[in-house]
């Protein structure tokens, strides 16, 4: 997070895999694409949807930017989220904001 500035313009692919090398994460066998029915979103509107949430749980919950990235990816709307066949990932951000501290969907 420190060096955001700097390295922006860096590929996704190489700051994911730069990630993934240093974070020691094993291959595994998620696939949300191979059953997607519709268009797959790009990185950068998956980003989107995704940081509309983290800023919202960070201001709302006090919690710094790094530790709400974690609670979201970690909890349940992470995967509803990335269910392209769903209609979550196409919900409005109050509406994600809201279900996600409900604990389901709403």
């Amino acid at each position: 997070m420190e060096l955001a500035d700097i390295l922006h313009c860096e590929p996704v692919e190489k700051s994911a895999d730069d990630l993934i090398d240093r974070c020691k994460i094993n291959d595994g066998g998620f696939d949300n694409l191979a059953s997607c029915k519709f268009s797959i979103p790009t990185h950068f509107d998956i980003a989107k949807v995704y940081k509309r949430l983290i800023m919202d749980v960070s201001d709302s919950q006090n919690l710094s930017l790094e530790k709400a990235l974690v609670e979201i990816y970690t909890s349940w709307i992470s995967e509803k989220i990335d269910d392209y066949n769903s209609s979550m990932y196409f919900e409005n951000p109050q509406y994600l904001y809201e279900s996600y501290v409900a604990g389901e969907p709403i």
